[in-house]
C-alpha cells in the first residue's frame, strides 16, 4: 500500500526541516512525500530541495500560488498518486519512526475506511515539553455538535474518498477540516479506527489558536460546518468544550 503524505507551507525555513525529517525517517518505505509551498520568501525553497534527493524519486514538491490553506491541502490531494492520504503540517513533525508502519497496517483490515489517533502539543522553545494531549480516544461522531473532533492531523484515509465525497471547501478560513470530518464521519459514515498511538508532535500557536478572534471564527465556522451536515448546536453548546480542554492542559502525558 503505498501511502502520500502532505505538507503545506509558507515561509516555514524555521520548522519544516523537522517535519521533513521525521517523514524521511519513517521505517515505512512505500511513502509518497508531497510539499506543496505557497511562493515562500525565506528559505523554505531551500530546504526543500536540500532533501529532495534523499527521498529518491519519493518526493515531489510545487511553489505556487494558491488561494489558502486548504486550497492548497486539496492541490497535494490531487498529486498524490499513493492509495491512502494524510497531512503533516509544516510546523509539526512525527516523533517517532513506526508511525506510517502503524498507519499501513491498520489499513490490512478492509472494513476500515479511516484511521485516527492522537497528538502532542509542546512548546516552541522546547520540544520535548508537552502542554497539552490531544487524545481521540473518546471520539464518536455525536460529539462534533460539542467541538469534539479527532486529531486531524493524525487523520488518514483512503484517497477515493476524497474523490467521491469532495475535498476541503475552501470558502473556510480555520474550520474546513472540522467539516471535512464531520462529512466523511458523520454524514458519509466512513467506518473509522482509532490507533492508541501518539503520532505527532505540534508546536502550540496555530491559527485557530492565535486570539480570541480566532476562537470566534472557529466557532461560528463549526456552527455552519454542523449545519451544513444536519447537526444542530450553537455556541453555548461549543463553550462547554474549553472545561475539557482545561482538564487536557493540567493532565498532559509527558
Amino acid at each position: 500500500m503505498k501511502i502520500s503524505i502532505i505538507t503545506v507551507s509558507y515561509n516555514s525555513a524555521s520548522s519544516i526541516r523537522d517535519t521533513i525529517e521525521s517523514v524521511l525517517s519513517q521505517t515505512y518505505t512505500d511513502i509518497e512525500y508531497i510539499v506543496v509551498d505557497g511562493q515562500s520568501t525565506d528559505d523554505t525553497l531551500e530546504i526543500i530541495k536540500e532533501y529532495e534527493l534523499k527521498f529518491r524519486g519519493r518526493m515531489r514538491w510545487v511553489s505556487e500560488k494558491d488561494k489558502g490553506m486548504y486550497d492548497a491541502m486539496n492541490k497535494g490531494i490531487r498529486m498524490a498518486t499513493g492509495d491512502v492520504v494524510g497531512i503533516i503540517n509544516s510546523d509539526d513533525f512525527y516523533h517517532r519512526n513506526d508511525v506510517i508502519a502503524e498507519i499501513s497496517k491498520a489499513f490490512e483490515d478492509e472494513n476500515v475506511q479511516a484511521i485516527f489517533a492522537d497528538v502532542r502539543f509542546v512548546n516552541p522553545d522546547n520540544l520535548d515539553k508537552t502542554v497539552r494531549y490531544y487524545s481521540s480516544k473518546n471520539f464518536s461522531p455525536k460529539r462534533f455538535r460539542f467541538g469534539f473532533m479527532p486529531a486531524h492531523p493524525s487523520f488518514f484515509t483512503y484517497k477515493k474518498n476524497f474523490e467521491i465525497f469532495g475535498y476541503y471547501q475552501t470558502d473556510y478560513k480555520i474550520a474546513a477540516d472540522y467539516e471535512l470530518l464531520i462529512r466523511f464521519l458523520y454524514t458519509q459514515k466512513l467506518k473509522y479506527k482509532y490507533l492508541h498511538l501518539d503520532v505527532m508532535k505540534m508546536r502550540t500557536g496555530g491559527i485557530s489558536t492565535a486570539s480570541w478572534r480566532s476562537n470566534l471564527i472557529l466557532n461560528k465556522e463549526i456552527v455552519r460546518a454542523c449545519k451544513e451536515n444536519r447537526i444542530y448546536t450553537n455556541l453555548f453548546i461549543l463553550s462547554l468544550k474549553y472545561f475539557v480542554k482545561v482538564f487536557e492542559l493540567i493532565f498532559t502525558k509527558e
